[in-house]
């Protein structure tokens, strides 16, 4: 049987709603945490009733994950798709570390980057959550180390860089940028890290 409008818009409508609840749970990690999220709260703001949350989340430990992988999706749209598209390996370390200083800049979420806030929460609690962030972060810092490798490799880079530490200090002042960023509210912060990155790079080219 062709499915009809009626029986494809429940399905739809309940995506709809999925997606606002992780969306609103993603904000408020950033500000209260994971683990203090309140289904009740969170319901009431997206305008449910507490049992229709759980019609869609049947744990709280369900909804964190499901919320770490709808903020994964925000980063990719807004930091990896992008990024990608660039035409050469140092074209594409360069873009990345430009979408994620506008991925905080734009306040995707009000407290700055969703991954180091709450990873900030969970490195000592050992369990899934903690597993899926850590994973998260082990595949962001293997995407910038792959672009300098790569620059290395089209003569951009000098050979003599360790790649391994270029990713650590450009790491670490996206890190510092988005921490001060936070605080501040300032684009300070923002241009601080994009001008010690670009004169990193710089004192890196071959």
């Amino acid at each position: 049987m062709v499915p009809t409008d009626r029986t494809r818009r429940p399905r739809s409508d309940g995506e709809r709603s999925r997606t606002a609840i992780l969306e609103e749970a993603a904000r408020r990690a950033t500000v209260e945490g994971l683990g203090g999220l309140s289904l009740g709260r969170l319901a009431g703001a997206v305008g449910m009733s507490k049992s229709g949350l759980f019609a869609h989340f049947g744990s709280k430990e369900e909804l964190q994950l499901a919320t770490v992988d709808r903020a994964e999706a925000r980063f990719a749209a807004e930091v990896l798709v992008p990024a990608a598209e660039a035409p050469t390996a140092i074209g594409r370390l360069e873009a990345l570390v430009d979408r994620y200083l506008a991925y905080v800049r734009v306040e995707t979420f009000p407290g700055g980057c969703f991954f180091a806030s709450v990873l900030a929460e969970v490195d000592m609690q050992p369990g899934p959550l903690r597993d899926r962030l850590v994973a998260f972060l082990e595949d962001w810092l293997g995407r910038l180390e792959q672009a300098v490798r790569e620059a290395q490799a089209d003569g951009a880079i000098a050979a003599e860089e360790d790649p391994g530490q270029l990713t650590f200090e450009i790491e670490a002042a996206l890190f510092l940028a988005n921490a001060q960023f936070v605080i501040s509210r300032s684009p300070e912060p923002i241009a601080r890290a994009r001008g010690a990155i670009e004169r990193r790079l710089a004192a890196a080219a071959a």
